[in-house]
């Protein structure tokens, strides 16, 4: 068979030419459809993909303001901020978090507790691609072992920011309070616009309840950033406002001799001004370092600070609710006198004891001998029970509870003062209601010398002796001074609700607090070894409060009862007594004798304000404080 009959020349040319132009049709096809794709994309739908391409590479960042300032009277800086650089992640931009964290751990001395903490937080709800700490307060050789290494780690970085610092921690931990990280429930009632970008907030005291002046506006910059995240170059900014600053009528220097005075102790003492209400001094002992809390504190320092049997955390000048004991007297001979119970030369004999009928129940006077006669003044000087216990008995539950109610007693006075507690006034209708008990006569007798059912916090105590110092006039207790900035303290004040206390004779303030200067300066005053030599007139009641209760024949042995179950140590009290210029409240916890404890503590702090301490410009003012161990 010959070849030809088996090849089509012309046939095969044909079928490679319809292969071709089906070919170059479909190129043709192609490069039209890759034409206008070109087309649509950077032409129809131009800016569309210009902003999604700016947003890649540029993003809105928010800039959190430098919170505001706090200073004591003079200008002493009591709350700054202070640069820290702390490991930041962003989530969305962390591909393996598990393997991040652990190689992390390699490069850098991360504790456990804080990688718990953070994958705690990452559990929790958050604002979309915001920087998580890690770890705070980087030192420089962690921050080099970053920068070498920081390629590796995309959405990982080394940032600068402001944190809360308190040169004087300890000392005003329990007045300023603390800032500390926003938590979840706390994310989700604060501004989220405002708050971006801000990692702590209030936690408690002055910090709290001014934390809408002390945090400031937020700002927000926009940046470029490389595919990894990273930012090039900031291409425009809007500067945050800062938060503004807080003067108080705290004094550092007072608030220091304080806490000098109860070293090694436990209790509190709180001075007022009683012209303004201001607050010179707020002290609880022992205290805590509040720098702690700032960033997070550990497992171990937080559960040292619970478990302390001194209680440290524990508020003792807001939050402490004692039985006030005998410095109620004043409080009650003012209702006394006022009510008509009794008058000035009303005198009651003191065998030693008060019955309320006979062959019931004795009320011991603690000068077990008694008295005699004795009228309100030598009554106050000498604090004998046994005067009190009759007009307690005479006024009964009613009066006493309307009276205390006018000197603050029962309710948080305060303006300003966050965490207070009320103490308890009781009233009948009050143990009926938690006792399931009607009132009887002895509680009434109980009462009168500040025992019983009855509670005070420190602070109240001050307050309602304020209330004598100033003769009546109302001036609710605050620590807010100034507001240095546009702002006005009265908008974040509530109004004052207290009236004047006006008695029947007006004179019966006058003479109580001839009474309280008996105590002091008197030859039989409870308190007259630490009035003698003052060169100001004090007006002042001296108070033992039991911590548990005695049997009717029961002796009180203060060298064979447990430390922690003696009597608290208490004193109230003004000075100068005709122009009163500081107001204090002094308890010494299980200190035993309110006249051998508490009125030393209160003479010292008087002698400290009235004499001691110049009303000098505020470069000595610095010097004093660096002096004693401060800035």
């Amino acid at each position: 068979m010959a070849w030809g009959e088996f090849k089509d020349t012309a046939a095969e040319r044909r079928l490679f030419q319809r292969r071709a132009v089906v070919m170059l049709v479909f190129v043709l096809l192609m490069m039209i459809g890759l034409l206008a794709r070109m087309y649509q994309l950077q032409i129809v739908e131009h800016e569309i993909y210009t902003t999604l391409s700016d947003k890649n590479r540029v993003q809105v960042q928010s800039v959190p303001p430098p919170r505001g300032l706090v200073y004591d009277r003079n200008n002493l800086l009591l709350a700054e901020n202070r640069p820290v650089f702390s490991l930041t992640l962003v989530p969305e931009r962390v591909a393996g978090m598990e393997a991040t964290l652990a190689r992390l751990s390699e490069i850098l001395d991360i504790a456990e507790e804080d990688i718990e903490r953070f994958k705690r937080r990452l559990r929790e709800p958050r604002r979309p691609f915001q920087e998580m700490p890690l770890s705070y307060d980087l030192g420089e050789e962690e921050i080099a072992r970053m920068a070498v290494h920081r390629h590796e780690f995309p959405g990982v970085e080394v940032r600068a920011e402001l944190v809360r610092y308190y040169p004087h921690s300890e000392l005003t931990a329990h007045a300023l309070g603390f800032v500390g990280r926003i938590n979840r429930e706390e994310l989700q009632r604060i501004d989220p616009v405002n708050y971006a970008g801000t990692n702590y907030i209030g936690k408690s005291g002055i910090e709290r309840f001014y934390e809408q002046v002390l945090h400031g506006t937020v700002g927000y910059q926009h940046v470029e950033t490389n595919a990894r995240g990273r930012i090039l170059r900031v291409l425009e900014r809007v500067n945050p406002v800062p938060g503004e600053d807080l003067q108080l009528h705290l004094d550092l220097r007072l608030q220091r001799k304080a806490y000098q005075l109860l070293e090694g102790r436990r209790g509190a003492i709180v001075a007022i001004e009683p012209e303004t209400g201001g607050i010179l001094a707020l002290a609880s002992v022992p205290g805590f370092d509040a720098n702690k809390f700032v960033t997070g504190i550990s497992v171990e320092d937080y559960r040292n600070l619970s478990t302390d049997i001194d209680k440290p955390l524990f508020n003792r000048a807001l939050r402490g609710q004692y039985p006030p004991g005998s410095t109620i007297k004043p409080m009650m001979a003012i209702a006394a006198l006022d009510s008509g119970v009794t008058d000035r030369e009303r005198k009651i004999w003191d065998p030693g004891y008060f019955q309320l009928r006979e062959g019931g129940r004795r009320f011991r006077n603690w000068n077990r001998s008694g008295d005699g006669w004795v009228d309100l003044k030598y009554s106050m000087a000498r604090s004998n029970d046994v005067y009190f216990y009759e007009i307690g008995a005479e006024m009964g539950v009613g009066v006493m509870s309307e009276y205390l109610a006018h000197f603050g007693f029962g309710e948080d006075a305060t303006l300003d003062v966050s965490g207070a507690l009320n103490g308890l006034l009781p009233t009948a209708d009050w143990k009926r209601a938690a006792r399931g008990e009607p009132w009887y006569p002895g509680d009434s007798v109980n009462m009168s010398i500040g025992q019983g059912f009855m509670l005070a916090t420190p602070l109240q105590l001050a307050t309602a002796t304020a209330l004598i110092a100033n003769r009546g006039i109302w001036v609710e207790p605050r620590l807010l001074k100034d507001i240095r900035g546009d702002r006005s303290p009265e908008e974040f004040l509530p109004a004052e609700t207290h009236k004047p206390l006006r008695l029947k004779n007006t004179g019966d303030w006058e003479y109580v607090v001839e009474t309280m200067e008996e105590v002091m300066h008197g030859p039989r005053g409870t308190a007259f070894s630490s009035g003698r030599d003052a060169s100001y007139r004090i007006a002042g009641k001296t108070g033992t409060a039991q911590v548990f209760s005695l049997g009717e024949d029961e002796e009180y042995d203060e060298e064979q009862i447990k430390e922690r179950l003696r009597d608290h140590a208490l004193f109230v009290g003004f000075a100068p007594s005709r122009n009163p210029k500081i107001v204090l409240a002094v308890i010494v916890e299980n200190g035993g004798g309110g006249s051998s404890t508490a009125a030393p503590v209160a003479r010292a702090l008087f002698d400290a304000w009235l004499e001691e301490f110049p009303a000098a410009d505020q470069s000595s003012v610095i010097s004093q404080v660096d002096q004693e161990g401060g800035l």
